[in-house]
């Protein structure tokens, strides 16, 4: 694991928990009714219109699902997720990608474990790219996403992500019993 003080580099060729956390590992899930091999599979299938080809690189693993990646998207910053175009550059797209992330944090055990394993930790991705109109997925909003999800999994975790406080006025006069002495100022 390449660590520099409180942070974690993810790549797929670094040490536990970091390589569990790749886009390229191998954490199978469901999302929206279909099966995905890796995150890498569904990010690289957001670039196909078609919906046949979309569903195959979805099931796809790690290097081979890269392996079938594009740039015709990058003219036009338009992906597609089951027949629907959704610009790149859209909160859409973004809220997509969200839900992916939690369908896979939520089905996935190892993945699970290996985020929570960074609590503490700065994610980053130094071989991820900067530019949102080159990559599917940036270093920032990969390392957000995953920071979101362990940070509102915590809260949950902790019995904190739904509280609130609630505050009652209560009228109480001292007697005479409550204690010795109850001369008003």
């Amino acid at each position: 694991m390449v660590r520099r003080g409180k942070a974690i580099d993810i790549w797929s060729h670094s040490d536990y928990p970091a390589q569990v956390l790749s886009n390229l590992c191998s954490n199978p899930f469901t999302f929206d009714g279909v099966q995905c091999g890796s995150m890498e599979g569904f990010l690289q299938s957001l670039k196909q219109q078609d919906r046949n080809k979309q569903r195959q690189i979805c099931a796809m693993k790690g290097r081979n699902a890269k392996r079938a990646s594009s740039t015709h998207w990058q003219t036009d910053q338009i992906v597609w997720w089951k027949g629907i175009a959704i610009d790149r550059q859209s909160d859409e797209f973004l809220q997509l990608l969200r839900h992916a992330y939690q369908a896979m944090f939520d089905q996935s055990e190892r993945f699970r474990a290996a985020l929570m394993a960074t609590r503490g930790m700065r994610l980053y991705h130094s071989r991820g790219k900067s530019n949102p109109f080159k990559t599917i997925l940036t270093e920032q909003e990969f390392c957000q996403i995953l920071t979101d999800l362990r940070d509102k999994y915590d809260l949950r975790d902790k019995g904190l992500g739904h509280r609130r406080l609630i505050f009652v006025e209560v009228e109480y006069e001292p007697s005479a019993q409550d204690g010795e002495d109850i001369s008003i100022c």
